[in-house]
């Protein structure tokens, strides 16, 4: 008798362990079904936004059961809405700016965007993917002359380019060359300071970095070698992170997929849209 209740006893024990298991695994696959749902639910209302295409956002609500929520609590929900107040939109895709004031077009232009490329450092080095950020972005700052500080990966990639290696000289620093002179930093300047004691500071500028002892040499944050002018146009919209909407020197790449991540515009573009846009501007990247 005794057998058969610890048969019926261990029987239960392994029942109710088999259906705590399957409890447990169908709470799980709801969570990730309402996760996966939630997921879709966002990217298809930022798609609908973004095309104003309201009629399908109506049905993605119902779907979900959101009849309730307004447009502008779905499309950022904790994040001031523009209300009536001029936004830009820029699609990736179609490599072109609006910029709107509710359903009028102020100004519309083709852009470049990022080129979705990746630039390897190395072994255990750096890796850099070159995409223009999607989402809610905000006009932080506009600068007119802009100056481009390039960072590192500008140096990574012209030194792959013209395969080379890549020297950073840090300040108090010196590269010595084949000829006895020198390369270091003087004030403000990268200089070559040479065998007889002249000091000649180097003329860096995009395409034409500072090369020594078979490596492109990365200047330090702060140098006039670091700083190139005319790349980033005649006017900049910073977006924070580096970002920005800005001109170019390169108008031939105006609606190709071709920047390291910025939004580039025709210089005359760039011009309109700068006199039109004020700090605190919403921009919407999809």
């Amino acid at each position: 008798m005794s057998r058969f209740t610890d048969f019926f006893r261990h029987g239960g024990r392994v029942a109710w362990g088999l259906i705590a298991a399957v409890l447990l695994l169908l709470g799980v696959s709801t969570a990730l079904l309402a996760n996966t749902v939630d997921v879709r639910y966002q990217r298809d209302v930022t798609r609908m936004v973004f095309n104003d295409n309201l009629e399908v956002l109506e049905d993605v609500k119902r779907s979900v059961g959101a009849v309730e929520d307004t447009l502008s609590q779905i499309v950022n929900e904790g994040s001031e809405a523009p209300g009536d107040r001029p936004y830009i939109v820029v699609s990736i895709a179609d490599h072109r700016l609006w910029y709107k004031q509710g359903e009028q077009v102020l100004f519309t232009t083709q852009v470049a965007t990022g080129s979705g490329k990746v630039l390897e450092k190395g072994a255990g080095g750096n890796q850099w993917k070159f995409e223009t950020p999607r989402g809610r972005l905000v006009v932080q700052e506009k600068e007119t002359d802009p100056a481009w500080v390039p960072p590192d990966w500008h140096f990574v990639e012209a030194a792959s380019k013209k395969g080379l290696g890549v020297r950073y000289l840090s300040r108090g620093q010196a590269i010595t060359l084949a000829d006895g002179s020198s390369i270091t930093v003087d004030g403000n300047d990268v200089v070559k300071r040479t065998a007889d004691g002249r000091v000649l500071p180097y003329e860096a500028k995009e395409g034409h970095e500072i090369i020594a002892n078979g490596n492109i040499v990365v200047p330090p944050y702060g140098t006039n070698q670091r700083k190139y002018l005319g790349v980033l146009g005649t006017h900049r919209l910073k977006l924070g992170d580096g970002y920005a909407l800005h001109g170019t020197d390169q108008p031939q790449s105006i609606g190709k997929s071709v920047s390291h991540g910025c939004i580039r515009l025709r210089n005359e573009d760039i011009e309109t849209l700068f006199q039109m846009v004020p700090v605190g501007t919403v921009v919407y990247v999809y």
